[in-house]
């Protein structure tokens, strides 16, 4: 018999399953505490009476994900995670500690149709989009196994979260919520490679979580030739959809911006997304490349990054240079793909 994920309900769904059960609506609350506290067996339940917990056994569970491997980095503690999930496939997540607390990159899809050239998943194919439960599954894993409380999520993990788009806004506002996880907005970011019409559904939603737009790029010729979502959207389209953004939310944009050794880090392309990014409310976070099987592009030197940031300063464009976290276990920003279980 086919069980539901326990995880993928909302409050008043799980009210409504434990009424059909036969058992009284207050039991959801009992049930809805043990899940957010961790708790992974229906048997640990010990104030939920056993007649009960037999039901739910029956008709549940709770995840769907496992965690599969761990890889801890020597360098600065940064924790790779491969989850398993029921149905065989597997997707990878990290743990990053900051002195502000733990931050989490989450995946929000078993693979990914985007097809950035730059990243460890491209090529590999789309399986399927992550549940709610699923998403929060992998962050109530990692707090289990490290005892502490994570603080800050990141949606930057394998796939497009607007391409999951109602299982990531159920799934922020899960996180929000102060009988769940009670995660600040402001403390949440997602990332997109620039779907449009999500960046503008998100405007609308009026939570405060922080966005992410993966540019790389200074224009659309070179842009198209890393990240063939280019071809759909515009630079420009992208960049008016991002005035509406900051105008509607007062929030800032932050542009990651994968720097590349001769393609899209000269002097020429710091001036021209200088001048295109000027009075955006925005801010510029700089990756040198990270190397990934079978990926073609270098990482730019130390003293290209410099002057891609001092001209980019001169243009008056906040911007800050990624410190790359878990490199030595392929957990660094583009490093994390989505595996096969036993490959």
């Amino acid at each position: 018999m086919q069980t539901t994920n326990i995880l993928d309900l909302e409050m008043s769904e799980l009210k409504n399953e434990i009424e059909k059960l036969g058992e009284p609506v207050f039991r959801a609350k009992q049930l809805w505490q043990w899940i957010y506290q961790g708790t992974e067996s229906f048997d640990q339940m010990s104030n939920l009476p056993k007649s009960f917990r037999e039901k739910l056994k029956q008709h549940f569970h709770i995840g769907g994900m496992e965690i599969a491997q761990r890889m801890i980095s020597e360098k600065d503690g940064t924790r790779k995670y491969l989850f398993a999930t029921l149905d065989g496939k597997a997707v990878e997540g990290v743990l990053m500690k900051y002195r502000y607390g733990n931050s989490v990159c989450l995946s929000t899809q078993i693979g990914c149709r985007m097809g950035c050239q730059f990243c460890a998943s491209a090529g590999l194919g789309m399986d399927r989009s992550l549940t709610v439960g699923e998403m929060m599954a992998q962050l109530l894993s990692i707090q289990k196994d490290i005892g502490e409380r994570v603080s800050h999520v990141v949606l930057m993990g394998i796939g497009e979260p607007f391409d999951n788009y109602e299982n990531v806004i159920r799934f922020l506002r899960r996180l929000n919520a102060p009988d769940t996880m009670a995660i600040s907005y402001r403390r949440m970011t997602v990332s997109t490679c620039g779907l449009v019409p999500e960046i503008l559904r998100f405007a609308n939603e009026e939570i405060p979580v922080n966005l992410s737009i993966s540019l790389h790029a200074p224009n659309d010729e070179i842009r198209a030739k890393i990240m063939p979502i280019a071809k759909r959207y515009a630079f420009d389209k992208i960049l008016s959809t991002c005035h509406i953004y900051t105008q509607k939310t007062g929030r800032r944009i932050t542009f990651e911006y994968t720097l590349m050794q001769g393609v899209n880090d000269a002097d020429e392309h710091a001036e021209e997304l200088g001048k295109r990014l000027s009075g955006l409310l925005c801010h510029v976070n700089m990756i040198p490349v990270n190397p990934v099987d079978g990926g073609s592009f270098s990482k730019s030197s130390k003293e290209r990054v410099e002057a891609f940031k001092s001209i980019l300063e001169e243009h008056r464009i906040p911007v800050t240079v990624r410190r790359e976290l878990g490199g030595d276990i392929s957990a660094a920003c583009g490093q994390l793909r989505k595996n096969t279980l036993g490959k």
